[in-house]
C-alpha cells in the first residue's frame, strides 16, 4: 500500500471515531475564531490554542500508532524492501511531528 493508496488503511476501524474528534477539534477552532471576532483577552485564546494544539497532536500520535500496527507490521511481515521504505515513511512522519 503506497502513502496515497486507496484500500484498508490502519484507521480504518476507528474512522467514525476519528471523523467525530476531528469535528470536535473543528469546534475548538470555530472558538478561536469567536474569540478573537468577540475580542476575548490574548492568554485566554492562547490557553484555547494550546488546548486545539495537544488535540490535534494527541489526534496525529493515534494516527501514528494505528499506522505502525497496520501497514508498517503488515510490510515488516511481507519482509523485503518494503519494510524498510514503510518505516522510513514512518520515521519521516515522525520527525515532522516534532518539528511541529
Amino acid at each position: 500500500m503506497t502513502a496515497t493508496g486507496t484500500g484498508v488503511h490502519g484507521y480504518s476501524a476507528q474512522k467514525d471515531q476519528h471523523l467525530k474528534r476531528l469535528r470536535r477539534i473543528e469546534g475548538q477552532i470555530r472558538g478561536l475564531q469567536r474569540m478573537v471576532e468577540e475580542d476575548v483577552y490574548c492568554i485566554d485564546i492562547l490557553t484555547q490554542v494550546s488546548a486545539s494544539t495537544k488535540a490535534l497532536q494527541s489526534f496525529a500520535l493515534q494516527l501514528l500508532e494505528e499506522h505502525l500496527r497496520h501497514c508498517v507490521a503488515a510490510a515488516a511481515a511481507e519482509g523485503g524492501a518494503e519494510t524498510d521504505a514503510k518505516v522510513a515513511e514512518a520515521t519521516a512522519a515522525i520527525a515532522r511531528l516534532l518539528r511541529t
